[in-house]
């Protein structure tokens, strides 16, 4: 299983926006085939350090996560997060859990 954490700072880091933010990711569950699984969580910390949200995704294989990325719904979400974002990163890896 492939799993991927992107974390999310945004340039309006307010609790409407990241509610909408979060709201956008969401709405891409149940829409892609390959996506196995969909999380989205919100930073409670607020730190300075702090991202503001956390997307989980899970995959059967890396075949399928490059399927995600060019998706045209990815695609559509990925384009309007890049609008928002001030900082990303991101760690993708396989999990051996059954």
């Amino acid at each position: 299983m492939i799993i991927n954490n992107l974390l999310l700072k945004l340039k309006d880091r307010n609790n409407e926006n990241i509610a909408k933010v979060r709201d956008i990711l969401l709405s891409m569950r149940g829409k892609i085939e390959f996506l196995r699984d969909l999380k989205v969580e919100v930073d409670i910390r607020h730190g300075k350090s702090s991202y503001d949200i956390i997307l989980i995704t899970e995959f059967a294989s890396m075949e399928e996560f490059n399927a995600y990325l060019i998706h045209p719904v990815h695609i559509e979400v990925s384009k309007y997060i890049e609008g928002e974002l001030e900082a990303g990163a991101a760690v993708c890896y396989e999990s051996r859990k059954a």
